[in-house]
């Protein structure tokens, strides 16, 4: 009787359990609409007493309460910026008056070049920084290949040479210590603030000083909704990027990141030493340098937080609260461009 029992429970159990991983299955990787389900899981609310507080050195006086239906601030009290919580008037009035040198870098290796880099470098012309002083610093094994893109004024691009990774995966990760080398060289001597960015995506809205602070990270644009325990942080606890099922705040994406050069310095920092240990005992985190990033950002708390506004996948589709996108993403090539 006893073992009879034990397998009709062992039946329910399975019969309950299999359709919720199942499900659980189709929304993270199938079809597309589960995606939409996400829409019901809550993001947080701000607490009056934070929105009474949040102010910013670009935007002064934010106002998080325009947008009720989002998270607007951070557990530590930084703000993240959507559309409609700041002026853009205001920003772009403070940043010229600070006299900044705004960095924007991108990797431009292999296909990758020829595929995504125009349209890039031509569409950050119409809507990055617009009206400041920027420069553009294009990073890639073949500087002949860069095209030639009308620039604006106080507007220039600075091309330099990198040795071309065996592998994608050591393209991506290589980043951080080719970034940090130049933060402490030429590229932290000319620029103030610098963001540092994937080539596949381009540009579609304004992108301007509301997104400068000391440090700024990125919602990933496909994982803003998620519950802590289903964000793809890497739980490896040998590598250097491991962070606990307790750990981390949001999930960060690699494709946008930014701050002053003392923070970009000590970001690049961290994560080119967690790559190297990861490397030295024959380890590879599950997203590579995004990973290291999301530990950086557990331990050192962003300043700014940008929405998925700033940052969008198209495959995702339309979300009510996505009104004003600044930067898509391209289309995924990776059989053509990776190999």
């Amino acid at each position: 009787m006893a073992l009879e029992g034990l397998r009709a429970w062992k039946r329910i159990f399975w019969r309950q359990i299999l359709p919720a991983l199942g499900l659980l299955g189709l929304f993270l990787y199938g079809l597309p609409k589960f995606r939409h389900l996400e829409t019901f899981i809550p993001m947080g609310v701000c607490p009056s007493a934070t929105v009474s507080l949040l102010r910013d050195n670009f935007t002064g006086a934010l106002r998080p309460w325009a947008r009720p239906e989002v998270l607007t601030c951070t557990p530590w009290g930084a703000p993240i910026i959507w559309d409609g919580t700041f002026d853009p008037d205001v920003a772009q009035r403070e940043a010229s008056q600070q006299n900044l040198t705004i960095g924007l870098t991108v990797f431009a290796v292999g296909r990758y070049l020829e595929k995504y880099l125009e349209r890039f470098l031509e569409t950050a012309e119409q809507h990055f920084m617009v009206g400041q002083r920027v420069i553009y610093y294009v990073f890639t094994e073949r500087p002949g290949a860069v095209p030639r893109i009308a620039l604006g004024p106080n507007r220039r691009l600075r091309v330099e040479r990198v040795v071309r990774e065996r592998r994608w995966q050591d393209v991506s990760m290589a980043r951080m210590r080719t970034l940090h080398t130049a933060l402490g060289g030429w590229l932290g001597r000319e620029a103030h603030f610098v963001f540092c960015m994937d080539i596949d995506q381009h540009f579609s809205g304004a992108f301007g000083p509301e997104a400068l602070a000391e440090s700024v990270a990125q919602l990933h644009s496909w994982h803003y909704h998620w519950p802590r325990w289903l964000l793809p942080f890497e739980r490896d606890a040998r590598s250097a990027a491991a962070l606990t099922r307790d750990e981390g705040d949001f999930y960060y994406h690699a494709a946008v990141f930014g701050g002053s050069v003392a923070a970009l310095r000590g970001l690049t920092a961290h994560c080119a030493l967690g790559l190297a240990w990861d490397r030295a005992r024959g380890l590879e985190a599950r997203w590579h340098d995004e990973s290291h990033l999301n530990k950086f950002f557990w331990l050192h708390k962003p300043a700014k937080v940008l929405s998925p506004e700033f940052c969008w996948s198209p495959d995702i589709g339309p979300r009510a609260e996505i009104r004003r996108p600044r930067l898509l993403w391209a289309p995924k090539e990776y059989r053509l461009l990776r190999n």
